[in-house]
């Protein structure tokens, strides 16, 4: 009686040590595309170079180094930053947004407003990435 008790307990611990990697192992894939580009964006404001890096997709590396560069030297701030899906491209996501992005040139301002781009996110190992814009 012990013995099956025994292996009932242990067949319900492995059921739920599986059901726990399981959930942790989807954890990774549940940033939604609009999240992904928000992340990006914040990098930016950051001036994370490898946060913008690793929330790009492998098309894209290259690219956000470049605007990675492009504001280094100055002070940039997001604006009322709102994402959201705005349709498909095939397999990929459109998400646009809303805000700005405002880079400082000691007194002088560069206004982006961010509902002149749609952004395009892609599915890259199971992670949504930012891949460019239209």
């Amino acid at each position: 009686m012990m013995h099956k008790f025994t292996i009932l307990l242990c067949g319900m611990a492995c059921f739920l040590f599986g059901a726990i990697l399981s959930a942790c192992n989807g954890a990774s894939t549940s940033q939604s595309a609009p999240a992904a580009i928000q992340a990006y964006l914040r990098a930016l404001e950051t001036k994370d170079a490898n946060q913008m890096i690793n929330l790009s997709c492998a098309a894209w590396e290259s690219q956000a180094r470049l605007e990675y560069d492009s504001f280094a030297a100055v002070k940039v701030v997001l604006e009322n930053l709102s994402c959201k899906e705005s349709g498909k491209d095939g397999e990929d996501t459109l998400v646009a947004c809303t805000g700005k992005i405002i880079a400082s040139y000691g007194a002088e301002d560069l206004v982006i407003d961010l509902q002149e781009r749609i952004y395009l996110a892609v599915n890259e190992g199971g992670e949504w990435r930012m891949c460019g814009y239209r």
